[in-house]
């Protein structure tokens, strides 16, 4: 009798998930609430996890001066903007919660991954290439899916299915038909999840494509100084940015700009106005500084591993422009590189306190050099993607 009373017990679903003895529930809120890895920090900010849709129930362990520590699932702990969270001592947390049917379907514009569960949890994702897939992860979920409906108005989806890699973490897999990741959005409708897949375009002509440019700074951000003019970085980004606009619009590209004169942005204003605008892909303008005078040198930068072909192609078109060799940076804390839903290159021109790269900043030619240059690299990426067709 007491084997079969613990052979129960281990059976039990409630046995399968550890409980922290002392939490309090709350909700996340505001606008793009994100978790972070852990404390660390850079002048950007800590290392992101993911961003979050509202509404979504996390369990507080413990805070921070401005972070609070979050259980996503029994082996799983992030941390939360305490701005971004409303605790409420009324919540009760199921002790586990189960997913069930999806959907997956498409529209006139997006590919769907519709998946239901019985509440709205944290999630986090990631892009693999080679081949392409978009991984989420769902925390506190156990899989009690036994239908996974697949509707040919899904035409950017070649395969989805799940896998439960630990007890309350169920993972789901999408394979993407194209090489290169286009962008995705994960929410919630109701109670449930709907990871939301970008096509990728029908045309790769410019001619056919919707642009943002940003120009970096603005307004009350001056961004860095040149080392002897004292210039302001951004007059500078917006000079370039409109020679980059005007070689795009030869192309008979669509542009759209973040600003087009002085104006103060921040980089909540520009991730929203950029996230309206739907680009097809984002470039933003900058020029970079280091304490050291003698660092100098052209840079491009990606967070997201599907994202990185533009930014590679732009780098190599720099290069081949004459400028000295920074790098192509992967995993990037700028806010800009942050939203998965389009393709996206920061482009950090050269360094303004570098007196020879200064040099070059000044000059209105060396712009449209990079402007031009900047154009053709968009190019090659974008006929390195035709061939996956």
């Amino acid at each position: 009798m007491i084997r079969l009373v613990l052979w129960i017990l281990l059976l039990s679903p409630f046995n399968s998930f550890s409980q922290p003895e002392n939490f309090i529930a709350g909700k996340t809120t505001g606008k793009l609430p994100y978790l972070e890895y852990g404390l660390g920090s850079d002048r950007l900010g800590g290392a992101k996890m993911t961003y979050l849709d509202t509404g979504i129930v996390v369990k507080v362990v413990d805070s921070t001066l401005v972070n609070y520590r979050v259980q996503l699932s029994r082996n799983h702990y992030a941390y939360l903007p305490k701005s971004n969270c409303n605790l409420d001592k009324s919540l009760k947390p199921e002790p586990y919660y189960l997913t069930s049917s999806w959907l997956i379907n498409g529209d006139d514009d997006f590919d769907y991954v519709g998946i239901s569960l019985d509440e709205k949890l944290p999630y986090s994702s990631l892009q693999q290439i080679n081949p392409s897939r978009i991984v989420v992860d769902i925390y506190g979920a156990t899989s009690n899916t036994n239908w996974i409906t697949q509707r040919t108005t899904a035409t950017e989806i070649k395969n989805a299915y799940m896998e439960q890699i630990e007890d309350d973490v169920c993972r789901v897999i999408i394979e993407l038909k194209h090489k290169q990741h286009w962008g995705y959005s994960i929410f919630y409708r109701g109670n449930r999840l709907m990871i939301r897949i970008k096509r990728q375009p029908l045309s790769l002509e410019l001619k056919d494509l919707l642009i943002a440019v940003d120009a970096g700074h603005g307004g009350s951000n001056i961004g860095a100084r040149g080392a002897r003019s004292g210039i302001f970085e951004k007059v500078y980004t917006l000079s370039i940015a409109k020679e980059l606009q005007n070689y795009l619009q030869n192309e008979k590209a669509e542009v759209f700009m973040t600003r087009t004169g002085d104006q103060s942005l921040s980089m909540m204003d520009r991730i929203e106005m950029l996230e309206q605008a739907n680009p097809a892909f984002m470039i933003s303008i900058h020029l970079n500084s280091s304490v050291r005078d003698s660092v100098r040198g052209t840079s491009t930068y990606y967070r997201y591993i599907g994202f990185r072909p533009l930014s590679e192609h732009i780098y190599k078109s720099l290069l081949n422009f004459g400028m000295e060799e920074f790098g192509n940076v992967g995993n990037f804390n700028f806010a800009l590189n942050g939203p998965t839903e389009y393709p996206n290159c920061l482009v950090e021109v050269a360094f303004l306190s570098n007196p020879d790269d200064e040099k070059l900043i000044l000059d209105p030619e060396f712009h449209k050099g990079i402007a031009c240059q900047i154009v053709e690299g968009i190019k090659k990426w974008l006929r390195d993607c035709s061939e996956d067709d």
